[in-house]
């Protein structure tokens, strides 16, 4: 049976969608209250009658853009059995990052982490939270391919997820720096390589 949303609700969903490409690309200090009235068509007033402040806003659209990359990810791996099939979807994404409309502002948990560190606790904590939920998706894969014989034994599923990420970051953000492919292409090349290296 599908969920009915109060009218209220379905303003709350509506001001953090159109507000969540904004945050992702502007930043918490970036973004302005003119920024998300231009966004959503709405007047203050009413922005605030929905959140008690920014910062509601900021955390409500960091929750929904790493939803949706999570989402999209998850949805790729769920297509095959494979351990290192699914590990390879990883690259496969972010490869594509800089043409996929959503993602192309970069992604969230970088973005957040790296304006937020200092200045923003709610949002550092949300980054943090996030990644933490990254690294484990990521040894459960391989935990569950060692298992199925699809990888080997004696493979750290731990230190392979915090590789894989710390690779994927770094090229993420050389690519949104440049604005070119590059290194984005020669890091999943790299990535890809390290997970085929990983079959039993």
């Amino acid at each position: 049976m599908k969920k009915e949303f109060s009218k209220a609700e379905r303003t709350k969903q509506f001001i953090v969608e159109k507000t969540a490409p904004v945050f992702n690309t502007k930043g918490y200090a970036g973004t302005s209250l003119s920024d998300l009235t231009l966004a959503t068509g709405l007047t203050k007033g009413s922005i605030y009658g929905n959140f008690e402040n920014k910062d509601e806003v900021a955390l409500a659209a960091f929750d929904f853009n790493f939803n949706r990359v999570t989402n999209y990810i998850k949805e790729r791996i769920l297509k095959t059995e494979n351990a290192i099939e699914r590990l390879l979807v990883y690259p496969k994404v972010y490869r594509n990052f800089l043409t996929i409309p959503f993602l192309k502002p970069g992604c969230p948990i970088l973005n957040t982490a790296t304006e937020a560190d200092d200045t923003h606790p709610g949002l550092r904590a949300r980054a943090a939270h996030a990644l933490s939920f990254w690294k484990t998706a990521i040894e459960n894969q391989i935990k569950r391919g060692i298992k199925r014989g699809e990888i080997k034994a004696d493979t750290n599923p731990k230190a392979f997820a915090v590789i894989i990420i710390s690779l994927i970051e770094g090229a993420l953000m050389q690519a949104k720096v440049t604005g070119r492919p590059t290194e984005l292409n020669i890091t999943m090349d790299f990535i890809t390589q390290l997970i085929h290296d990983l079959k039993k």
